[in-house]
Protein backbone atom coordinates (compact mmCIF):
# COMPACT_ATOMS: atom_id res chain seq x y z
CA UNK A 1 0.00 0.00 0.00
CA UNK A 2 1.44 3.31 -0.76
CA UNK A 3 1.09 6.68 1.59
CA UNK A 4 -1.19 7.87 -0.45
CA UNK A 5 -3.68 4.94 -0.16
CA UNK A 6 -2.92 4.29 3.60
CA UNK A 7 -4.24 8.15 4.35
CA UNK A 8 -7.09 7.55 1.93
CA UNK A 9 -8.17 4.84 3.96
CA UNK A 10 -7.91 6.60 7.04
CA UNK A 11 -10.07 9.55 5.99
CA UNK A 12 -12.84 7.10 4.68
CA UNK A 13 -12.75 4.53 7.09
CA UNK A 14 -12.13 6.78 10.61
CA UNK A 15 -15.33 8.35 12.30
CA UNK A 16 -15.13 12.04 11.73
CA UNK A 17 -11.95 12.13 10.61
CA UNK A 18 -11.98 14.84 7.16
CA UNK A 19 -8.27 15.00 6.65
CA UNK A 20 -5.21 13.10 7.12
CA UNK A 21 -1.28 13.94 5.98
CA UNK A 22 2.20 13.32 6.59
CA UNK A 23 4.80 15.62 6.87
CA UNK A 24 8.75 15.66 6.75
CA UNK A 25 9.62 17.60 9.43
CA UNK A 26 12.95 18.24 8.27
CA UNK A 27 11.94 19.29 4.85
CA UNK A 28 8.76 20.99 5.81
CA UNK A 29 7.18 19.39 3.44
CA UNK A 30 3.80 17.14 2.69
CA UNK A 31 4.94 13.67 1.82
CA UNK A 32 0.86 13.13 1.24
CA UNK A 33 -2.23 14.49 2.27
CA UNK A 34 -6.12 13.35 1.84
CA UNK A 35 -9.00 15.53 2.49
CA UNK A 36 -12.77 15.03 2.23
CA UNK A 37 -12.78 19.34 1.11
CA UNK A 38 -10.68 21.03 -1.31
CA UNK A 39 -8.06 23.71 0.62
CA UNK A 40 -5.87 26.00 -1.07
CA UNK A 41 -2.29 24.45 -1.51
CA UNK A 42 -0.60 27.28 0.86
CA UNK A 43 -3.02 26.18 3.87
CA UNK A 44 -1.83 22.74 3.10
CA UNK A 45 1.97 23.73 3.18
CA UNK A 46 1.40 25.82 6.48
CA UNK A 47 0.49 22.81 7.64
CA UNK A 48 3.41 21.05 6.96
CA UNK A 49 5.72 24.39 8.43
CA UNK A 50 3.48 24.41 11.26
CA UNK A 51 3.67 20.72 12.18
CA UNK A 52 7.79 20.78 11.72
CA UNK A 53 7.72 23.84 14.27
CA UNK A 54 5.50 21.80 16.87
CA UNK A 55 7.95 19.35 16.66
CA UNK A 56 11.34 20.32 16.23
CA UNK A 57 11.31 24.07 16.37
CA UNK A 58 14.02 26.03 18.44
CA UNK A 59 11.69 26.95 21.24
CA UNK A 60 10.94 22.66 21.55
CA UNK A 61 14.92 21.75 20.28
CA UNK A 62 15.83 24.10 23.60
CA UNK A 63 13.36 22.19 25.79
CA UNK A 64 14.42 18.89 24.74
CA UNK A 65 18.38 20.11 25.28
CA UNK A 66 17.27 21.29 28.64
CA UNK A 67 15.64 17.79 29.86
CA UNK A 68 18.49 15.68 28.22
CA UNK A 69 20.98 18.26 30.29
CA UNK A 70 18.92 17.74 33.43
CA UNK A 71 19.16 13.90 33.13
CA UNK A 72 22.79 13.38 32.36
CA UNK A 73 21.88 13.01 28.41
CA UNK A 74 24.00 15.66 26.44
CA UNK A 75 24.70 14.91 23.07
CA UNK A 76 21.92 12.22 22.63
CA UNK A 77 19.62 12.66 20.18
CA UNK A 78 16.49 12.02 21.14
CA UNK A 79 12.99 13.79 20.63
CA UNK A 80 10.06 14.22 23.46
CA UNK A 81 7.46 15.46 21.86
CA UNK A 82 5.53 11.75 20.49
CA UNK A 83 1.84 12.95 20.12
CA UNK A 84 0.43 16.29 20.04
CA UNK A 85 -3.26 17.37 20.39
CA UNK A 86 -5.47 19.98 19.25
CA UNK A 87 -8.46 21.75 19.30
CA UNK A 88 -10.12 24.42 17.61
CA UNK A 89 -13.47 26.24 17.43
CA UNK A 90 -14.43 23.48 14.99
CA UNK A 91 -12.01 20.74 14.90
CA UNK A 92 -9.45 18.32 16.65
CA UNK A 93 -6.15 18.21 14.95
CA UNK A 94 -3.80 15.05 16.54
CA UNK A 95 -0.26 15.12 15.30
CA UNK A 96 1.58 12.00 15.45
CA UNK A 97 5.60 11.72 15.54
CA UNK A 98 6.41 8.28 13.69
CA UNK A 99 8.45 5.88 15.82
CA UNK A 100 9.59 4.71 12.68
CA UNK A 101 11.19 7.16 10.94
CA UNK A 102 11.39 10.39 13.75
CA UNK A 103 12.08 12.91 10.79
CA UNK A 104 8.32 12.42 9.69
CA UNK A 105 4.91 13.02 11.38
CA UNK A 106 1.02 12.26 10.39
CA UNK A 107 -1.60 14.72 10.91
CA UNK A 108 -5.47 13.57 11.99
CA UNK A 109 -8.03 16.19 11.44
CA UNK A 110 -11.37 15.75 13.14
CA UNK A 111 -14.91 17.28 13.80
CA UNK A 112 -15.32 18.85 16.99
CA UNK A 113 -17.91 16.20 17.99
CA UNK A 114 -15.07 13.21 17.93
CA UNK A 115 -14.40 11.23 21.43
CA UNK A 116 -11.02 12.56 21.84
CA UNK A 117 -10.29 8.74 22.85
CA UNK A 118 -11.52 7.76 19.57
CA UNK A 119 -9.36 10.20 17.70
CA UNK A 120 -6.40 8.62 19.34
CA UNK A 121 -6.55 5.33 19.40
CA UNK A 122 -8.02 5.28 15.55
CA UNK A 123 -4.82 7.82 14.99
CA UNK A 124 -2.55 5.55 16.37
CA UNK A 125 -3.56 2.82 14.51
CA UNK A 126 -3.79 4.56 11.25
CA UNK A 127 -0.06 5.95 11.93
CA UNK A 128 0.97 2.42 11.65
CA UNK A 129 -0.50 1.14 8.32
CA UNK A 130 0.84 4.63 7.13
CA UNK A 131 4.64 3.78 8.77
CA UNK A 132 4.35 0.63 6.93
CA UNK A 133 4.14 2.17 3.85
CA UNK A 134 6.48 4.48 4.03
Amino acid sequence: MSVDAALQSAVSSIPQCVAAGYVDLVAGVLIGIKTLDAYPPELLDFLAVASADMFQGPNVAGIERAFDKARGMQGVSRHYFQEILVTSDHLVHVFLRSRKNQNHASCFVYRKSVSIGLAMTESRAAMHVIEAAA
